[in-house]
């Protein structure tokens, strides 16, 4: 597409055109919001799969950012009325929740490109928080994606548009990748490391699972498939990332994706920690995006 069509966030000609957008399921309209009052200040997007842990990630960076925070933060859900996700502003960064698998997450992304957009917010950076499942890494692990995969160990994230298959590359910024996991440090009592991850079209068969309703491969098909993974470098299997940077890359959007493993799948399908250790895992990749962002403020000072 002509670099002419481009606007902000954007990459469509008729987004031009359009004298309101009604921006459906995050429930914010140009007709009734001020959005450059609202979000101009953006820099940082933290998005997760789950409502109630955005929610613990927004008041996690409201503590961990409070010298960049007005005095008092409202965690009222920006969505309102919608109940499809949830969104929160933290000073200069939102937290939304994007459901499970890519098309959820699409659809989050399409609107808060938009948003920010609309709100004319500059310079902007992405980031997934997520659980995954992790391969040769101990449960706890925090993974910073290097490169997004599909199913076949392609960085290529595949639609059908308009009856036509589509592919588009699935890019990730490297600088960012490895900033992010030197954020990590010694004195934490986990790892963070940088690997491939395998984005999977589904939570069972796509990912090797011998436990689903449905299974039609035997145990050491699903070892071969798995060690074939990790010998290309892949290190986790979640269900966004390549959706995630190729979207990214095409609104030219920085990002990184940063997810939490939760097991070892070269060992077992289920996980088996107990829940409130899962809680604590799921903060992980909160802590270390925290870490980043308020290098980036302060740098910015």
């Amino acid at each position: 597409m002509d670099s002419k069509s481009k606007q902000g966030y954007t990459d469509n000609p008729h987004f031009e055109t359009m004298s309101s957008d009604f921006l459906y399921h995050i429930n914010i309209s140009t007709s009734s919001h001020d959005l450059k009052k609202l979000f101009s200040d953006v820099k940082f997007v933290c998005i997760g799969g789950s409502n109630g842990r955005m929610l613990n990630v927004a008041k996690y960076l409201a503590k961990e950012l409070s010298s960049y925070m007005p005095e008092t933060v409202d965690f009222t859900d920006l969505t309102g009325s919608s109940d499809r996700f949830v969104m929160y502003k933290v000073g200069p960064v939102l937290s939304a929740s994007h459901g499970m698998g890519v098309p959820s997450m699409s659809i989050l992304l399409n609107e808060i490109f938009k948003l920010l957009t609309h709100a004319g917010a500059k310079d902007v950076t992405i980031f997934r928080l997520g659980s995954s499942g992790g391969l040769g890494i101990k449960p706890g692990t925090v993974v910073v994606t290097t490169e997004a995969v599909n199913g076949e160990i392609k960085p290529v994230y595949e639609q059908f548009i308009l009856g036509k298959r589509c592919e588009r590359a699935s890019v990730l910024d490297q600088r960012i990748a490895e900033d992010v996991k030197s954020c990590g440090t010694s004195e934490d009592d986990f790892e963070v490391v940088l690997g491939k991850t395998m984005c999977a079209g589904g939570f069972y068969e796509e990912q090797g699972r011998l436990d689903g309703a449905i299974c039609h491969y035997t145990a050491e098909d699903k070892f071969t498939f798995l060690q074939k993974l990790y010998d290309s470098g892949v290190r986790n299997i979640e269900m966004e990332c390549t959706g995630l940077a190729a979207l990214t890359n095409q609104v030219n959007m920085k990002a990184a994706i940063v997810c939490v493993g939760l097991l070892n799948r070269l060992e077992n399908d289920q996980v088996t920690t107990p829940v409130e250790k899962l809680h604590e895992f799921e903060m992980r990749p909160a802590k270390i995006v925290g870490r980043y962002i308020k290098k980036k403020l302060d740098e910015a000072k």
